[in-house]
C-alpha cells in the first residue's frame, strides 16, 4: 500500500540551514514557503499554476523553444518547494527532471507536504549545486534552471565564468539556460552576471518588468543563455505582457548592452603561496 503524504503544517520549522515558514496564501490559494525570511517558493493546489512572476517567465521561455510534447531533461540548481519542477512535470508529461537542493530537512519536507512527482520523474538530490553540476557528464541535459539563493542573494560560486562553462559543458547543444538574479536598483550584480554568460554563450537574453529593467525596483529578472539564437518572437512577447505582472525581453545586441562590467571569476588560488 502507498504510503498516504502527510498534509501541510503551517508555522515555523526548523531546517537544515535555518528556518522555514509555511503559511497558506488565502488571496492566491495554496502555500507560501520563506526561509530564513525570504519568500522561497509558493505551491497551488493546481500544478499548472506559478504565482511567482519569474517562474512564469522561464516557463514562457522554456514554451518558445519547446513543444508541450517534448521529452525534457532537466536540472534545478536550487529546489525549495519544487513549484517550477512541478509545473513542468505538469506540462511536459515524458520530462526527467533533477532537482539539487542543499538543504535536506527542507526537500524532506517538500516531499512530505506537496504532491510532487516521483522519480523518475522529479529526483530531488541533496548537495551543493556546483559539486552535482561538475559530476554530470557533458550534453546531458535540455535545459538547466539556477535558482539558488543564501537569504537574498545567488552564492558567488554559482554566478562565476567557470560555473557558467560547467553549465554549458552539460548542456546539449542548442540547450537552454534560465537563471533567477535577485538584485538591488543599481542592478549591479544583474548587468555582470550577463556578462559573465555572454563570454561563454554565443546567445543572450534578459527578462524582466520594465520597472526592473530601468533601476527603479529590487526584484528578480530572468538570465537566459544559449548557444542557440534567442528571439523575441511576436508570440513571446505577446505572453509576456499578457503576464499580470507584465515583462519584456531583451534579446541579441540589446541584451549585450544591458551588460556591464567585469566578468565574475573564482576567486585566485592562493594555496600555493
Amino acid at each position: 500500500m502507498a504510503r498516504s503524504r502527510a498534509e501541510p503544517v503551517a508555522g515555523t520549522h526548523p531546517i537544515d540551514t535555518g528556518v522555514a515558514e509555511l503559511m497558506p496564501d488565502t488571496v492566491a490559494g495554496g502555500w507560501l514557503l520563506t526561509v530564513n525570511g525570504a519568500q522561497s517558493s509558493h505551491i497551488h493546489p493546481d500544478p499548472g499554476v506559478l504565482d511567482f512572476e519569474y517562474m512564469r517567465q522561464m516557463a514562457a521561455m522554456i514554451a518558445e523553444v519547446h513543444p508541450d510534447d517534448a521529452a525534457l531533461r532537466v536540472l534545478h540548481l536550487g529546489a525549495a518547494a519544487c513549484a517550477l519542477p512541478r509545473f513542468i512535470a505538469d506540462r511536459y508529461a515524458a520530462s526527467r527532471q533533477v532537482a539539487v537542493e542543499i538543504d535536506g530537512a527542507l526537500a524532506r519536507l517538500a516531499r512530505e507536504w506537496f504532491d510532487l512527482p516521483r522519480a523518475p520523474r522529479l529526483r530531488i538530490r541533496v548537495g551543493d549545486a556546483r559539486e552535482v553540476l561538475e559530476s554530470l557528464r557533458e550534453d546531458t541535459r535540455d535545459v538547466i534552471i539556477r535558482d539558488a539563493f543564501a537569504e537574498a542573494r545567488t552564492p558567488r560560486h554559482l554566478t562565476t565564468r567557470e560555473f557558467v562553462v560547467e553549465v554549458r559543458r552539460v548542456l546539449t547543444p542548442g540547450g537552454l539556460y534560465l537563471a533567477n538574479c535577485g538584485d538591488n536598483r543599481d542592478l549591479t550584480l544583474a548587468r555582470a552576471e550577463v556578462t559573465t554568460a555572454a563570454s561563454v554563450f554565443e546567445h543572450v537574453a534578459v527578462v524582466a518588468d520594465a520597472a526592473m529593467l530601468k533601476g527603479r525596483r529590487t526584484g528578480n529578472l530572468v538570465l537566459v543563455a544559449s548557444d542557440q539564437a534567442i528571439e523575441a518572437g511576436p508570440g513571446l512577447v505577446r505572453t509576456l505582457l499578457a503576464d499580470p505582472q507584465p515583462a519584456k525581453i531583451l534579446a541579441g545586441r540589446q541584451a549585450r548592452d544591458f551588460g556591464s562590467g567585469s566578468v565574475i571569476t573564482d576567486p585566485a588560488d592562493t594555496s600555493a603561496d
